[in-house]
């Protein structure tokens, strides 16, 4: 077995290890859209397969399809690993693994390629023993190839089952950009399209297989007859064609005889052509004197213009430099006013901070003052409270005390009427008495 046999018997690994820029293939086949009436026999009546062993065969190769976009990723994803954070270590050994395998196995098929293709460019000039062995180098280094080629089918495989048995790391590897080589895009897009083809027959039935045969064969006799009816038009299209040149001959015809007609009435307006030329000479050179006349006048009434502009110029000099002084004079009093300005806006600008500074401290002490002032406010509302309980207190006090006191000289009023009446009463009984001894 040649080197160049040997790989084409690797196809399959291509997609593991090489990594141009292609997004993920969809899985889902979108039905096409609905088409014009006359191809309706070429579109299936279903849309939804129907029976469980079609949708068995679609869930296989949807499976098949998954695996392989899977497989085409690993290459480039252990390539990143930093891309893969969160995998378990377990998978990233096997990807770091399945990656050395495919480097190994690609370097021993480019040395083998490479020594082909040595050797047959020297296969005229080298002995017959020097190729011997080099044949026999290249007999043992293909030997040497299965068993690695074993090995990356075997890593594929439990790489592919560890990724199947971790749903979040396979979801992992599908969202992070990853890229998958020209070959294994060509070969995903050749299962998906092969995946429409199957679904497609999965939605036809016999019968409908058997209409669109018939479409078709009605669709080829309807070409055929449109190929004759296309045969006569073409024929009856070179006859016209061969009418129209005929009517181009007499055209042709007609047309040189318009020219020699043409021709001659060009030599009839070259003579007229010749007098008028003649008459435009004179009127040329009349209004070339009219115009030399003209022109004098012109020159004459520039000089006099520019005479005036001369004396116009000298007093708009005299003007102007009696204006620059003027503006070197206002610009010399605008330069004080503004130094003048800017001298005292510092100052006002220092007393201006002075000012804020003294400011800001009385605002602290103001604000110092207002906080005091609160407090006193609030032991003043409490010591007006306590004096008003207080003068009510007191107040109560002197009224029960001038109830009291009421009360007392009623009392003793009472007790004094009360003893001047004892008395009063006590004298008349004395008086009473003496009256009756007498």
């Amino acid at each position: 077995m040649t080197a160049p046999h040997m790989a084409r018997d690797t196809p399959a690994l291509a997609p593991l290890c090489q990594a141009p820029d292609v997004s993920r293939i969809p899985l889902k086949i979108e039905l096409s859209p609905k088409q014009a009436e006359p191809l309706k026999p070429l579109v299936p009546s279903k849309s939804k397969l129907i029976t469980i062993e079609a949708k068995r065969i679609v869930s296989v190769l949807d499976e098949a399809i998954f695996k392989v976009e899977l497989v085409t990723l690993l290459w480039d994803a252990a390539g990143h690993p930093e891309a893969l954070v969160g995998m378990c270590e377990g998978l990233l050994g096997a990807l770091s693994e399945h990656r050395a395998l495919c480097q190994a196995l690609l370097e021993s098929v480019s040395d083998l390629q490479e020594k082909a293709r040595r050797l047959q460019e020297e296969e005229e000039e080298a002995e017959e023993a020097w190729l011997c062995d080099r044949r026999l180098s290249m007999e043992l280094h293909k030997v040497s190839l299965p068993p690695l080629m074993q090995q990356v089918r075997d890593s594929t495989k439990n790489t592919l089952r560890l990724l199947l048995g971790n749903p979040q790391a396979t979801k992992l590897l599908q969202m992070q950009a990853f890229h998958r080589s020209t070959g294994a895009q060509r070969f995903m897009e050749g299962l998906v399209e092969l995946r429409g083809f199957l679904f497609e027959k999965l939605l036809t039935s016999p019968m409908q297989v058997r209409e669109k045969a018939q479409f078709l064969q009605d669709i080829s006799r309807r070409n055929q007859r449109n190929q004759e009816d296309i045969d006569t038009l073409k024929r009856e299209l070179a006859v016209r064609l061969k009418n129209r040149d005929a009517e181009v001959e007499k055209e042709n015809f007609v047309i040189q005889e318009l020219k020699n007609h043409l021709h001659q009435v060009l030599k009839l307006s070259e003579h007229s052509l010749l007098r008028t030329k003649q008459e435009a000479e004179k009127q040329q050179k009349l209004d070339f004197r009219a115009s030399q006349v003209r022109m004098a006048k012109t020159q004459q009434e520039i000089l006099t213009l520019r005479s005036q502009y001369h004396s116009l110029v000298s007093e708009n000099h005299e003007v102007e430099q009696a204006l620059r002084k003027k503006k070197y004079k206002v610009e010399t009093e605008v330069e004080n006013w503004i130094q003048k300005y800017d001298t005292e806006m510092g100052e006002k600008q220092e007393e201006f901070e002075d000012l804020q500074t003294v400011h800001k401290d009385e605002k602290q002490q103001l604000e110092e003052l207002r906080q005091r002032h609160q407090v006193l406010v609030e032991e003043f509302s409490q010591i007006q409270a306590e004096r008003e309980v207080m003068a009510k207190k007191r107040l109560e006090a002197e009224r029960e005390m001038l109830r009291m006191v009421r009360a007392a000289t009623l009392i003793q009023a009472v007790w004094k009427g009360y003893l001047v009446r004892s008395m009063l009463h006590s004298k008349r009984k004395k008086r009473g008495k003496g009256k009756g001894k007498k």
